[in-house]
């Protein structure tokens, strides 16, 4: 069985431009999120073929980048909470907080949501 990868941005498509998602902080462009959807929580996201939904589901305002190979192995997979997640990149940090249909979406599913700006580590 093959492991699944995100789509890896490219600098062809312009860094700057790269988003990442507020749930699990995959780092992707808009147009792979718009494409593709998010690898690891398109079923409560719902970006695929939805741009309006990138936008809000989605942050430019992250910090750092780890490119995550091996989930389950990588200790900084597990210190990201993204050791279940598929291949590729992830922000550090990340700003911003998921809409609240998606958050009580989390709470009628028994799922706590824990915002990815590490505030709660401070």
């Amino acid at each position: 069985m093959a492991t699944q990868t995100a789509i890896i941005p490219t600098g062809s498509k312009g860094s700057k431009q790269l988003r990442a998602c507020l749930l699990c902080s995959l780092i992707q462009h808009p147009l792979d999120f718009r494409k593709y959807g998010c690898p690891n929580c398109e079923e409560l996201m719902q970006m695929k073929n939805s741009g309006d939904r990138v936008t809000v589901c989605t942050t430019t305002h992250y910090d750092g980048v780890i490119a995550v190979i091996n989930t389950e192995k990588s200790w900084v997979a597990k210190w990201q909470r993204t050791s279940k997640y598929v291949r590729g990149m992830y922000a550090i940090r990340v700003r911003g907080r998921i809409p609240e249909d998606v958050e009580h979406e989390l709470e009628n599913r028994g799922i706590r949501y824990r915002p990815r700006d590490q505030m709660d580590q401070e």
